[in-house]
């Protein structure tokens, strides 16, 4: 009997690009020494991937007959989470939830599992044990009789439990450990994850079961595994945050049932994630002392608004080449304002090194933050500072004016809750908007100028 050949094929690991022949260069990508080698085998044409009892045989309608239904969604404890979902989780939707090794997606998952209550969640480990899922649980402290734990790898058998239990909720911890007897290649390679990821997708679409994939990122921050991974699935959700500090922020980076501009913020404690509700007042310093280069911008992080506390420091280059450096904020941007401040302002940096930090460790791109980063800058060059119930909530523009931007209400609303006394906005924005509601002070400005003259005269 003759031996059957082993089929392989060449794949990129960085896009998924499939190639007969090893290649230096992928042309869709455009990676240098990316394309690998795995053995794949074609399963058997009566064969189903995943053993799933489910059909459904859909038809093709005119788009004028399909009738809108309205989507109950799931609502999950906390409220973060649920808003970077755009308002809880849709039924069938399947959820891509990233972030570096230690920052809490394990956690995060099981906690949700152990606090949702009233519906049947089915926890999927391919990296703990029993015994460690067991551990971690007690220790965030929540019990939930309908939250089951299955440590298993191979996607067959994690189906047959699934028939078995029939679970409303699917946790997969993660999906880099998953492997298909469809595909003879290692756990963690770009066929079996593309793989296993088309099966659990065709199982929360058939089903209407939501599905959570917890995903490893690589050193840039990319998920592991073929790019065409954040393609299948509906949500992509990114788990950021440094270990040495205890927040954490979940952004959204796709999501198909809402907006990708929401943030949530979470606190990690000895007993889990704490949700944080009013992330503004941990974002913002509680120094009694008043420093020269701090200013509050008054962003918007989706629906959101935050005030964060910008800070610059404004010194004698040492070199002949000044330096600009900044953290959470765009260095491009800084240049430009910088130029703004010397070639309209009159203001000489040229010869100064110029550093901006965001505290908290946010990254902010909004534009309205332009204003509270030429307002410390200036700060810290004439080494005078601002009082700390100052807020800022402006665009600058080339020719030095201050540009309006846009839900400035919500902004001021912010700021008034939180306490702070003056409030800096474009002149521009007074169009519509209503001073005599708010207690706080409204200062309309229109040139860099006048806001050098009204901080610092």
């Amino acid at each position: 009997m003759a031996k059957t050949k082993v089929k392989t094929a060449f794949f990129c690991q960085s896009c998924g690009a499939q190639y007969p022949k090893w290649v230096g260069k992928c042309s869709s990508c455009n990676e240098w020494n990316t394309i690998v080698e795995e053995v794949i085998s074609k399963p058997h044409p009566n064969e189903v991937k995943g053993s799933f009892n489910i059909k459904k045989n859909n038809k093709p309608l005119p788009v004028d007959t399909i009738e809108l239904a309205e989507i109950p969604r799931i609502k999950l404890p906390g409220t973060e989470l649920n808003r970077v979902l755009g308002g809880g989780l849709v039924p069938g939707s399947l959820i891509l939830f990233g972030g570096d090794p230690g920052i809490g997606k394990s956690t995060l998952m099981l906690q949700m599992s152990l606090r949702l209550k009233g519906h049947k969640i089915l926890y999927v480990s391919g990296e703990e044990s029993g015994q460690q899922l067991k551990m971690r649980a007690d220790r965030i402290g929540n019990k939930n009789p309908d939250c089951y734990v299955l440590t298993e790898t191979s996607t067959q058998n994690i189906f047959h439990h699934i028939n078995e239990i029939v679970p409303d909720i699917l946790v997969i911890d993660s999906i880099q450990t998953l492997h298909t007897a469809t595909i003879d290649s290692s756990p963690g390679s770009i066929s079996q994850v593309r793989e296993c990821t088309a099966e659990l997708m065709r199982y929360a679409k058939e089903s209407n079961t939501p599905v959570f994939l917890v995903g490893h990122i690589t050193k840039d921050g990319t998920i592991a595994g073929p790019k065409i991974l954040e393609h299948m699935v509906d949500v992509v959700l990114q788990f950021e945050g440094d270990r040495n500090h205890i927040y954490r922020l979940l952004r959204s980076v796709k999501n198909r049932f809402g907006s990708t501009n929401e943030l949530g913020i979470y606190e990690m404690h000895g007993a889990g994630l704490r949700e944080v509700d009013n992330p503004s007042e941990i974002l913002l310093s509680n120094s009694d002392e008043n420093f020269s280069g701090a200013a509050v911008a008054a962003t918007m992080e989706g629906n959101r608004p935050l005030l964060v506390e910008i800070q610059a420091l404004v010194s004698s280059a040492a070199y002949g080449t000044p330096q600009r450096s900044s953290t959470g904020f765009d260095t491009k941007r800084l240049n430009m304002l910088l130029a703004v401040l010397e070639k309209r302002c009159g203001f000489k940096l040229g010869a100064k090194d110029v550093f901006i930090n965001v505290a908290g460790g946010l990254k902010i791109d909004d534009p309205a933050v332009d204003l509270a980063v030429v307002s410390a800058v200036l700060s810290s060059g004439e080494n005078i500072s601002i009082p700390s119930l100052y807020c800022f909530a402006a665009e600058v523009g080339l020719s030095g004016e201050i540009r309006p931007i846009s839900r400035v209400e919500q902004r001021i609303t912010e700021a008034e809750k939180l306490g702070f006394e003056k409030i800096f906005v474009s002149k521009y924005n007074q169009k519509g908007l209503d001073v005599s509601q708010h207690k706080i002070e409204i200062v309309f400005v229109n040139k860099i100028e006048s806001i050098f003259s009204k901080l610092f005269s």
